[in-house]
């Protein structure tokens, strides 16, 4: 009964965009307790090492095939079937369809690929000795399963974000952190080590589990369906093929990265995806949940070639993300080694990782803005049944990004890999914006701009409050405690954030006026969805 009485359609983009990033926030909670569970328990040593390098190729699997042929073809044809109330047994049929098609290819794939796996490991981690790359293999085989439960699931993810019911597909990743956090606790004691990664299957199931349900609420009934020469699959397969070759290219930037980590000190690969998973904790939270929010409207509006209504739409999601990710990002610079100390800095994490970690964050945080403009400009183009140029846009940034990371690691060692990868973030926006402007004729870069100034200076403020009140505090508060380190994070960050907000509020930022009055209207309040897109006051995307 609760599932179901939240398993209903968002009104507004903003309402939307708030509902996802609780849920994606809570998710980020949990995923950072898994983090830290892991931390204590195995510290940046030979296990952990073993367990992340082993996801990257199951992870490029699953983005290639899954997410690559979805997120750009599969949502925009079911949302139209299923606006169609004549239609909607259309819209089942092709996700069924589109639910044989991946699932068995995924298996397929997969299957060959555990028969492989023992040299997969050598060639994903060149740099461990045999024993570690043997540890690999079994994590491997094991969370090639986990792809396959998994490809089902966002199938039917992809059609609750359709229909514009968020609240069980935001949930599903929770679930599935939680599956981990029984796998690290529970079951590494009944398997050892290789426990995590039947957690990773457990958190799959329960992520497959909480969706179903989700689509069947909603009038969704299975059939077998498998016919891939039907018009709408194939012109899945057709955008997907140049949005899978993007995913490609990003996600073995990020595959060859973990490569790169594993010629370097041990627990380099631990220190790189730790860092990673913190600064994500904040871009995937605001970046996703705008963009997952937005790309509906952006979809319907330029499918009906409306540029106006997009544009106003477009800029209010981009002025909205700005406004939460600026201060995030300061947050995650000034008190870094805090945040990194109280997420995994337990057991047999120690001081010297921390550090390393945290000063590998730092790196990440710069990026934060053109990280979450990616996700933004990505739909626009999605929207626009436009795969290629995200395409070329990733392949020139990851190239960047690559030689960078050769060059910076061997002067700075793993926080070299922070940079380079900021460094390809910031291109890949660029590479989106001009393009994407040139086609629409203008993105509202004016009024972007002014807003931007404003959380500029506020973010200047907010740093060095943040500042002063670490060094202000320090005295009264014993740092060799997980609660003195958090209470200091907690006191300057707090207080720097709400210096942020007064000096908005003071200027009289729009941005803050429209958040604080969305966020006092009921979340999910049935409304016309135009109402947070207009030209005069847009609540952001």
């Amino acid at each position: 009964m609760f599932l179901k009485l939240f398993n209903s359609e968002s009104k507004t983009i903003f309402g939307a965009a708030a509902l996802i990033g609780v849920l994606s926030f809570l998710s980020r909670i949990v995923g950072l307790i898994r983090d830290r569970i892991l931390a204590g328990a195995f510290g940046a040593g030979d296990v952990l090492d073993a367990y992340y390098a082993a996801f990257k190729l199951p992870d490029l699997l699953f983005s290639l095939i899954v997410i690559g042929s979805l997120s750009a073809s599969f949502i925009p044809l079911f949302t139209k079937y299923y606006r169609h109330r004549l239609r909607r047994d259309r819209a089942w049929e092709l996700t069924n369809n589109t639910l044989h098609l991946i699932g068995l290819g995924m298996a397929v794939i997969s299957i060959v690929l555990i028969i492989f796996a023992q040299p997969l490991a050598a060639l994903m981690a060149p740099g461990f000795p045999l024993y570690k790359q043997t540890m690999v293999a079994g994590f491997m085989r094991v969370t090639f399963l986990a792809q396959i439960i998994l490809a089902g699931s966002v199938v039917y993810g992809s059609a609750l974000q359709g229909m514009r019911r968020f609240f069980l597909y935001s949930l599903a990743p929770v679930l599935y952190n939680v599956g981990i956090i029984i796998g690290a606790v529970w079951l590494v004691d009944i398997f050892g080590p290789i426990g995590l990664a039947w957690g990773v299957v457990l958190g799959a199931f329960l992520h497959f589990l909480v969706q179903f349900y989700g689509v069947l609420q909603a009038g969704y009934h299975y059939a077998w369906v498998f016919n891939w020469r039907d018009s709408e699959t194939r012109q899945i397969i057709r955008l997907a093929g140049p949005r899978m070759l993007g995913v490609a290219i990003s996600q073995v930037n990020v595959v060859l990265f973990t490569v790169i980590a594993s010629t370097l000190a041990i627990g380099s690969v631990t220190v790189f995806q730790f860092a990673y998973n913190i600064q994500f904790f904040t871009v995937g939270i605001i970046g996703v949940s705008f963009a997952v929010a937005a790309f509906p409207l952006f979809a319907e509006y330029l499918g009906r070639n409306d540029l106006k209504k997009f544009i106003s739409l477009f800029s209010a999601t981009i002025r909205q993300a700005l406004f939460f990710i600026v201060p995030m990002m300061i947050l995650f610079l000034i008190v870094r080694a805090q945040v990194v100390r109280v997420v995994v800095g337990a057991g047999e994490f120690d001081w010297a990782a921390t550090i390393t970690t945290a000063d590998t964050l730092a790196f990440f945080a710069l990026s934060f803005i053109p990280q979450v403009l990616v996700f933004i400009l990505a739909r626009a183009f999605f929207a626009l049944h436009d795969t290629v140029t995200p395409l070329v846009a990733g392949v020139v940034s990851a190239l960047v990004g690559l030689i960078s990371a050769f060059w910076l690691t061997s002067i700075f060692g793993v926080v070299g890999l922070g940079m380079a990868f900021s460094l390809s973030a910031f291109i890949n926006a660029l590479l989106l914006w001009v393009p994407l402007r040139q086609r629409t004729g203008s993105l509202d870069e004016a009024r972007i701009l002014l807003s931007f100034q404003k959380f500029a200076a506020a973010g200047l403020v907010a740093a060095v409050v943040m500042q002063s009140m670490k060094y202000f505090v320090d005295p009264f508060i014993s740092l060799d405690t997980f609660w003195g380190v958090f209470g200091q994070g907690l006191i300057a960050g707090g207080l720097g954030l709400a210096a942020y907000g007064l000096i908005l509020f003071l200027v009289k930022s729009e941005e803050l006026h429209d958040a604080i009055n969305s966020f006092r209207r009921k979340i999910l309040r049935s409304s016309d969805p135009e109402e947070s897109i207009s030209t005069e006051s847009p609540t952001a995307s």
